[in-house]
């Protein structure tokens, strides 16, 4: 517990301290700048949020979009442009409550991949790509053999593990299918000896209640930022 107290931190630049740690493999960049290969995510980070370290991240990433989280709000690079902004807020969890709903699930992969990518395109839980199933601890719901609502794992800085990727089809809504299964990641990200935590949009006060309910709290606010390089 003691770990955590001190290490939060970590939480103000969470893409950075993924990519530059524990999710480094998953990553392109170098030393200054990194993100997600294309292929699993966008989000990607600078060692620091100067105008030099910001510019490369914009050539890093090419022509397409990359996003960022930062408990400061980052400046446009004179390389890119921000397409959006959003105020989000960040919860954390050191105990998960207890329900007494139970549904059959099973572990998603990459055998998964394209049932889980179209779920998500339906669905729009945020970013996810045809590789995002790479981020790991994906778990789901099938109903008749079909994909009908998931939850995973993304962001991991430090010892803490976001829980993301949460959907369910709208077909199959208000049966608790999400809140399940975002017990059973977060509990899993606890077994491990980590701390789960989630990013919510900070107007979405329904999202929040839920999380607050699952025995998230509020931690920080923090800004998501999507941006994309000049041509």
């Amino acid at each position: 517990m003691t770990d955590f107290n001190i290490r939060q931190e970590v939480l103000d630049r969470p893409v950075w301290n993924a990519l530059s740690g524990r999710q480094g493999a998953l990553a392109i960049g170098d030393d200054e700048v990194r993100r997600f290969d294309p292929a699993i995510g966008p989000f990607g980070a600078a060692r620091t949020n100067t105008a030099r370290h910001l510019d490369l991240l914009a050539d890093l990433s090419g022509s397409g979009e990359f996003w960022t989280v930062e408990k400061e709000a980052v400046p446009p690079p004179s390389g890119a442009v921000i397409i959006r902004s959003a105020e989000c807020l960040q919860m954390v969890a050191s105990r998960v409550t207890e329900d007494s709903r139970r549904f059959s699930f099973s572990e998603l992969g990459e055998s998964d991949a394209a049932e889980m990518l179209a779920l998500a395109t339906l669905t729009a839980p945020g970013p996810f790509l045809a590789g995002t199933w790479r981020l790991g601890g994906f778990v789901g719901i099938r109903d008749r053999g079909r994909l009908v609502a998931m939850a995973g794992e993304r962001l991991k800085p430090g010892r803490f593990t976001e829980v993301s990727g949460v959907c369910t089809h709208p077909d199959h809504r208000g049966r608790g299918y999400a809140a399940f299964l975002m017990r059973t990641v977060a509990t899993r990200i606890l077994d491990r000896g980590e701390r789960p935590f989630l990013h919510s949009y900070a107007d979405n006060t329904g999202a929040i209640a839920l999380y607050e309910a699952l025995g998230f709290r509020p931690h920080q606010r923090v800004t998501a930022t999507v941006m994309r390089a000049r041509k």
